[in-house]
């Protein structure tokens, strides 16, 4: 295996990966887009396996079969990262309520199928359930996939939602994303490596050109193969960073200013991190098109690198794999000037040609306010997910008398929204990022000198393609 890290390495964190990885995935859940119709089996009364994911269920190709049972489908990740989901939502709400859940046929954030069935004006599912804002929303709402959750979202529940979020959830003042699992982007490192280097472990960079220093000791020390990493993917790296030095960064129509002055020093902030990073840094990842298994996960588990920036769930995944996990630590983004990052949180859209529209609110209100999804993603030890609530009634009850499994980090994670911004809701949000990227690589690979250059080709790029799209 040529990825900058040793065989042997990648060895020991597979087998380590594999307690709860990939076995997870093998046995669990099977190949992407199938069904999981054997999940959330209690709640349904022990009915026969669904049909796989896109596929009409018994009930919709019988004639005569009558209305289907409430089919929300998810994301796959999610289901792999939250396995408490597969043990339904509150029983009460399952003896009134069949569910009949699937996987969503989304990889690589693909809505192709949604879109499709929209157009006959139907759709095999009510809910979907791995909706981030700035992703996917605008798309979705453009297409008159989804509808607006307004009507059915009750109002204590929208009164509880942190305001940020509510906004980021909000498109052409309509409120089209149920919030749920809230992400922000940190900086986390491993303190044995950091100590091994000479560098106080409690003390973080507060700057980028600090990180760098810190890095660079780190990887001349010999305390780890690599200094510091991060996810190539832009709306991971370039926008965060972009961010800690600049929020105004974002057109009058909503797109990433790619050629901001704060896009261009994020720019080289990478490029230098890259010299300090593992080589395959750039490739793909390894599952979802690309997006997921990155190479900055596989060198931050192995532990062969120090710092890392990235959603705060990768390095607390990632650390669960560790020999000694409590060697995580997590803190804000180094500073360019604002001191801001990103967040963003993947909730539910409501399909606009599905049906149990009141029952999906009700599943929705169920699935987001049950502590047990949260004691696994904060209190779960190794198993430890990191994603959090977005609602602001669970976060007072939880600092006034915290939960056995509650952990420092999450206060702290929570408390990063104010300085977080969320990127803009654009039909463009995360395609933006897929179209310039192989623009600005030629600046990490030597093949554009000024980097202001190569983020001008990627912005070009990304207006020809939408007026191509009649954007």
């Amino acid at each position: 295996m040529s990825n900058g890290i040793g065989d042997s390495q990648y060895w020991l964190l597979e087998e380590r990966l594999q307690r709860r990885e990939l076995l997870k995935r093998l046995t669990t859940l099977g190949i992407l887009g199938s069904s999981f119709g054997v999940l959330l089996s209690a709640c349904r009364g022990g009915t026969t396996p669904a049909p796989t994911a896109g596929q009409p269920s018994a009930s919709e190709a019988t004639p005569g079969g009558g209305e289907r049972p409430f089919t929300p489908t998810f994301y796959q990740w999610i289901i792999n990262l939250h396995p408490d989901i597969e043990k339904g939502v509150n029983p009460d709400f399952a003896k009134k309520h069949p569910i009949d859940s699937k996987i969503a046929p989304v990889q690589g954030f693909g809505i192709e199928r949604f879109v499709a069935e929209a157009r006959d004006k139907n759709s095999t599912w009510d809910v979907y359930i791995g909706m981030t804002p700035f992703v996917e929303m605008a798309q979705l709402v453009e297409a008159e996939v989804i509808e607006p959750w307004d009507p059915y979202l009750p109002d204590d529940v929208k009164k509880d939602i942190i305001p940020s979020i509510l906004e980021e959830a909000t498109y052409q003042g309509k409120i089209y994303n149920w919030p749920f699992l809230l992400d922000v982007i940190v900086l986390g490192w491993h303190a044995g490596i950091v100590e091994k280097a000479g560098l106080d472990p409690e003390k973080p960079p507060k700057t980028w050109d600090e990180l760098l220093a810190a890095a660079r000791k780190v990887k001349d020390s010999g305390a780890a193969p690599f200094g510091c990493t991060f996810d190539a993917h832009g709306w991971r790296s370039l926008a965060p960073i972009t961010h800690s030095i600049s929020t105004d960064v974002y057109t009058e129509d909503g797109l990433f200013d790619f050629t901001s002055d704060a896009a261009v020093q994020a720019l080289e902030l990478m490029k230098q991190m890259m010299e300090l990073a593992n080589p395959d840094v750039l490739n793909p990842g390894k599952s979802d098109a690309g997006v997921n298994d990155t190479p900055d996960e596989a060198a931050f588990g192995a532990e062969q690198v120090a710092y890392y920036v990235k959603y705060q769930n990768a390095p607390i995944r990632f650390a669960g794999v560790w020999r000694d996990p409590s060697k995580l630590r997590l803190g804000a983004l180094p500073s360019g000037g604002e001191g801001a990052t990103v967040f963003w949180n993947t909730g539910a859209a409501l399909f606009k040609w599905g049906k149990n529209k009141e029952i999906a609110a009700e599943y929705m209100k169920a699935l987001t306010y049950d502590e047990r999804i949260w004691a696994h993603s904060i209190g779960g030890g190794r198993e430890a997910v990191g994603q959090l609530s977005v609602y602001q009634s669970l976060w007072d009850a939880w600092r006034q008398n915290p939960p056995k499994w509650m952990q420092d980090w999450a206060f702290f994670i929570v408390d990063q929204l104010k300085v977080s911004k969320a990127i803009r809701t654009h039909k463009f949000g995360l395609t933006q990022f897929v179209i310039g990227q192989p623009h600005w690589e030629k600046y990490f690979k030597g093949e554009v000198r000024d980097p202001r250059q190569a983020l001008q080709e990627a912005r070009d790029a990304v207006l020809a393609e939408l007026k191509k799209q009649g954007g």
